[in-house]
């Protein structure tokens, strides 16, 4: 057994209001969860407890958790060509690529664009598709597709059920675990969420490629891409990548659903699939194996853990995914915690809040000791 140990959230309290009072959280909340219940819940800055927050890629999992469910069904087959399901996707050399590399960020388009005007039209995103193409072997690496692949899975979901993808996910993998709706909320719902800023300078060359080794890599999250999140169009649109919507209290909830199902949610094959079996260990940019499930990234080796986003407390089986600029989320089997760290203050230098964020992560994960 283990239980919670009020010293080590009050230190876990503190070094959040640190990094309040020094500028890296302008806003935002932590929330940690044990047993089924918050046992941390607390408003940062200038942000509320009634609010919510951006999760950003955070998101990914539940959209992954439904295809596996979907999946798991017989609707689709994970080691069929996405073409089978979606043909325009086939065009440019792309035909052989399988859900599972497309899942796994094994695609090889990491960068292919989606622009955020054919969000809400399926039918120019189905031409888009047919536009796409690989930048590298499919199967063969691993690099992170921000949005490219979560577009072809939100419509792979559309087409195998003739829903809206974000009614499926709401459906299959959130309310039955207690959860509220995460993506594409309306318009005329969106009054409770906290408007995002870029804030801090942007890394310099020099000092990213002394540090890691290399030069800094340019992807298409970038500071504009975050802040246009604050267009209630681009809200209400689910985008499924990046578009989650919650507070931190309801994202630790969920993810203690999710590891404590006993089948009401997942089935038990998927959960096992999704939870611990490693699929990708190609390694990232920097040089860690990427340590991912169909779903989730696994804590892994202790070496790598915050190359991977994680606290060095947390165990080689907690499994996660972080958000853009400081939105920190995982749970530990282990410990039994889900620990969920959110922020409307976009960081421009990842060194800044990879750096607090590991600190921040690496106190929640302590806040459980083993009883004899």
């Amino acid at each position: 057994m283990s239980t919670i140990i009020p010293q080590r959230v009050v230190d876990l309290l503190a070094r959040c209001a640190q990094e309040v009072d020094v500028g890296h959280i302008l806003g935002g909340q932590i929330a940690v969860a044990f047993e089924g219940e918050l046992v941390v819940d607390e408003a940062l800055g200038d942000v509320t407890l009634d609010q919510r927050l951006h999760t950003y890629s955070a998101v990914k999992p539940t959209v992954s958790l439904t295809v596996l469910e979907l999946a798991a069904e017989g609707l689709i087959d994970l080691d069929a060509p996405v073409a089978g399901v979606l043909p325009s996707f086939g065009n440019e050399g792309k035909a052989e690529i399988t859900l599972s590399q497309v899942l796994l960020h094994a695609g090889g388009f990491p960068h292919a664009p989606m622009p955020h005007e054919l969000w809400a039209d399926r039918s120019a995103r189905l031409e888009r598709y047919a536009t796409w193409r690989t930048s590298w072997a499919p199967g063969t690496a691993f690099e992170y597709h921000a949005s490219s692949a979560h577009w072809v899975l939100a419509d792979m979901i559309t087409e195998v059920t003739g829903r809206h993808h974000a009614d499926v996910v709401t459906e299959r993998v959130m309310e039955p675990a207690g959860a509220s709706r995460w993506l594409a909320i309306p318009e005329d719902q969106q009054a409770d969420v906290a408007d995002v800023v870029a804030i801090g300078t942007a890394p310099d060359p020099a000092a990213f490629r002394e540090k890691f080794g290399i030069d800094m890599p340019v992807t298409e999250v970038t500071p504009e891409a975050l802040v246009a999140f604050n267009d209630p169009a681009i809200r209400a649109a689910g985008q499924p990548g990046g578009g989650g919507i919650a507070s931190a209290a309801g994202v630790a909830l969920w993810y203690q659903a999710i590891m404590h199902d006993d089948g009401e949610i997942l089935r038990p094959e998927v959960k096992t699939d999704a939870l611990t079996v490693v699929r990708q260990n190609h390694m990232d940019w920097l040089g860690a194996p990427a340590s991912r499930t169909h779903a989730f990234i696994l804590g892994g080796e202790q070496t790598t853990k915050a190359a991977r986003g994680f606290g060095h407390t947390v165990s080689a089986a907690a499994f996660g995914h972080n958000g853009a600029s400081g939105q920190r989320i995982c749970a530990d089997p282990e410990s039994g915690l889900s620990i969920a760290m959110m922020t409307r203050g976009l960081d421009r230098n990842d060194m800044v809040y990879n750096h607090w964020g590991t600190a921040i992560s690496s106190k929640a994960g302590l806040l459980t000791t083993p009883l004899d």
